[in-house]
């Protein structure tokens, strides 16, 4: 039988985070294993029932959001977050990102966006909106890229795998990883999302 994907839910309106609790369980290949409130349920909602991902709203009472994320990163590394909010801020999303989200989607998504985005990161890729990818400022320029790299940054902006992106090139994992880490480093991002982010608003696949 196949694994399901554990998920927790955190928004901070009754109604609108019974309504995602709704639609995921409709999904053969999803469970939700926990809800919360607040940052605070968050967290001990993570530790008690370690979940594959989190879906979270990034504005609730209590702990900040990008605060939430770094905890839950930190403490729960092989946990993945979904964001999902209303319209923020640049400096919310660009915050959310770096602290280690691996997607960003607003709520006025449709569901089948959502859901897509929930198997997406948790296989390891990355969902961002386009909405999202518009909104990020411009930031300075980047060292420039090998075309081995720019070829497996496109990947990322895919939402591809390690393992997708080592089949589709022909090479192996750990050079896959190898690149990655090279890419992170030449654009000064902490993760996957926000140099996808970056290339985005640099332009670098165009």
């Amino acid at each position: 039988m196949k694994k399901k994907i554990r998920i927790l839910v955190a928004d901070d309106h009754a109604v609108v985070r019974m309504g995602l609790v709704t639609l995921i369980d409709s999904e053969t290949d999803f469970e939700v294993v926990a809800q919360a409130g607040n940052g605070e349920q968050t967290i001990k909602g993570v530790h008690a029932t370690h979940p594959d991902v989190v879906l979270l709203d990034l504005v609730m009472p209590g702990m900040d959001g990008a605060k939430v994320i770094q905890t839950v990163k930190n403490e729960c590394p092989e946990t993945r977050i979904l964001v999902l909010t209303s319209f923020s801020t640049t400096a919310d999303i660009s915050r959310a990102l770096n602290a280690g989200a691996d997607g960003l989607l607003l709520k006025s998504s449709d569901y089948s966006d959502v859901a897509k985005g929930i198997r997406t990161i948790f296989a390891g890729g990355t969902s961002i909106a386009p909405e999202v990818q518009k909104m990020i400022s411009v930031t300075p320029p980047v060292p420039g890229l090998t075309q081995r790299q720019l070829e497996i940054l496109e990947s990322l902006c895919r939402g591809l795998t390690n393992a997708d992106i080592a089949r589709q090139l022909n090479i192996s994992a750990d050079g896959v990883k190898f690149h990655i880490t090279s890419i992170l480093a030449k654009l000064g991002a902490a993760n996957r999302a926000e140099a996808i982010s970056i290339a985005l608003r640099e332009h670098l696949l165009v």
